[in-house]
């Protein structure tokens, strides 16, 4: 294939001039390298590997940062090749995402992870097909415009899968390691904290074609997901840096289950954003000019517009919610089990009692939080964070003429309980609100 590309066009002058095209010839090398293995005889679906999307995914960063020096997003002769480029590293970085998910979701120890597997091979299995139609365009594109294809080309044995006949011996043990209890309440509290920021784009079932048009770019788009790849990888760093230090094969289950929620979310994220920021800087429409909508559709001719939306909101950001909502419940119990416990004694809302106001702000430093908290009234337990429930416990306040209750639960919840209370629960005596303490600022 490499010597028919070669004598398509062997006897057309180079359009951008010799000099650029010798130095692209440089800077192209690996990339064309890549290609040529992609659109190879040889069908290496099986090995596209990590060490093959890493190679890509760099050597396509190289070609694209030298022909956006020399201006190819704005040269009609060259803008093709450099968003087939883009195209590629793009398409190649979210495939590596995929693929170390992939390779690491036992050691995730996730439940309800074989529709996952199932549907993260399909998922690649698309990714792939889209580099192959790529990578013969991009031969092309390269020889018109004068760029050398390599003499070689990659062959199977250099991108070898990361697997081995076995593992290291598990000779550092973090057993014992000083799991300090705030740094877990911490990071278990924070990520029940991601999960109420997503719910302005969770979701449970997958979307049709048109209602997935609708949510990208206005509701779901690249940014908004960036900034909770962001969270959600501090989250993960704050982990490893003072809970886990080394790996998943031993040690506490709890935490290294947590730290699989945390794991498959963020990769998948960053998979997501990739393929959000392909899709709307190269395949959506923008109301560009004539040359840029051109190339637009000859991309969208090569990567299907709606099938490259399907997997990035109907797979990735689908399991991103599941997990985060699976998640949920473990984070909770793991936070229950670390949070330090104790008990105050506040009087009730004066004049008023437990109504709507009051209720709803106890309840929302307990979510805020996150750890468990309960209103105790005699011998009767009311859940701290249910507005409900302490409304029944207001109820039971009124009739037995109670001055007084305990809240028992998590140090932290009730140290802001103790302030609300001490404004009288954010009331006057005549039931309007009154501005609150700095400390409760959060509960606006």
């Amino acid at each position: 294939m490499q010597k028919d590309l070669k004598t398509a066009d062997d006897s057309a002058p180079p359009p951008n001039g010799t000099a650029f095209a010798e130095k692209a010839s440089v800077f192209s090398h690996d990339y064309l390298k890549c290609s040529l293995f992609v659109a190879g005889p040889e069908k290496p679906e099986g090995h596209f590997t990590q060490k093959f999307y890493s190679t890509l995914a760099s050597a396509s960063t190289l070609l694209e940062d030298f022909l956006d020096y020399h201006g190819a997003k704005n040269n009609k002769n060259c803008y093709f090749f450099r968003e087939l480029t883009a195209a590629m590293r793009h398409i190649g970085l979210a495939s590596n995402f995929q693929r170390h998910i992939s390779n690491r979701l036992l050691h995730y120890d996730l439940p309800d992870s074989a529709d996952f597997q199932n549907d993260g091979e399909a998922a690649l299995d698309f990714l792939n097909h889209c580099l192959r139609q790529m990578a013969p365009v991009v031969l092309q594109e390269a020889l018109r415009l004068g760029i050398r294809l390599p003499e070689d080309r990659f062959s199977i044995s250099d991108f070898p899968s990361l697997q081995t006949a076995g593992q290291l011996d598990y000779d550092i043990d973090d057993e014992n390691r000083d799991q300090q209890k705030q740094h877990i309440v911490k990071i278990a509290s924070e990520f029940l904290d991601i999960l109420k920021n997503f719910d302005q784009i969770k979701f449970y079932e997958r979307y049709s074609p048109p209602e997935m048009l609708s949510l990208v770019p206005d509701k779901i788009n690249e940014v908004e997901i960036r900034r909770f790849e962001m969270l959600v990888h501090n989250l993960q760093s704050a982990f490893d840096t003072y809970v886990i230090h080394g790996g998943f094969r031993f040690g506490n289950r709890k935490l290294k289950q947590l730290r699989g929620f945390f794991s498959v979310v963020f990769h998948l994220l960053q998979m997501v954003g990739r393929l959000l920021h392909f899709y709307e800087r190269h395949l959506y429409e923008a109301g560009y000019k004539n040359t840029y909508k051109k190339v637009q559709e000859q991309m969208a001719a090569l990567i299907d517009p709606g099938k490259l939306l399907d997997c990035t909101i109907n797979y990735g950001l689908y399991y991103v919610c599941h997990f985060l909502v699976l998640g949920k419940e473990h984070a909770r119990m793991i936070l229950n089990e670390n949070i330090e416990r104790s008990l105050i004694r506040v009087g009730v809302p004066q004049k008023l009692g437990f109504h709507a106001r009051p209720s709803l702000l106890v309840a929302k430093i307990v979510q805020h939080y996150g750890g468990q908290v309960e209103l105790v009234v005699g011998e009767d337990r009311f859940d701290a964070s249910s507005v409900l429930d302490i409304q029944w416990a207001g109820g039971k306040i009124q009739k037995e003429n109670v001055k007084e209750v305990v809240f028992e639960g998590d140090s932290r919840t009730l140290m802001d309980i103790e302030i609300l209370a001490g404004v009288n629960y954010g009331e006057d005596m005549m039931g309007k609100g009154i501005p609150l303490p700095k400390g409760l600022k959060y509960l606006k």
